[in-house]
């Protein structure tokens, strides 16, 4: 099933400089490894060696930040948009 993800600028040059692409995935772990598969090395930046996503990594689906859903295990369903927002702090 196709899900459109919205990938940050620093991390772009992952996705041959592409802003958006479609992914499958029928929940977050499944789309984190068909964007590791299409786009090698992507998957080191948004999880730890453990394979946990990155604290100051944020998904939302469907402006839904999946830490208020089911966290890695959300489910996913055709069409649905994928957003990946760094942290960004500062004072």
């Amino acid at each position: 099933m196709a899900v459109k993800v919205l990938i940050p600028t620093p991390l772009q040059k992952f996705t041959k400089d592409q802003a958006a692409i479609e992914c499958d995935g029928g929940t977050i772990t499944e789309l984190l490894d068909s964007l590791e598969q299409n786009f090698p090395g992507i998957k080191a930046r948004l999880c730890d060696d453990q394979g946990e996503l990155r604290r100051f990594v944020n998904f939302y689906v469907n402006s839904e930040d999946i830490r208020f859903l089911d966290g890695k295990q959300t489910s996913l369903s055709e069409g649905d948009e994928v957003s990946i927002v760094p942290a960004v702090a500062g004072g």
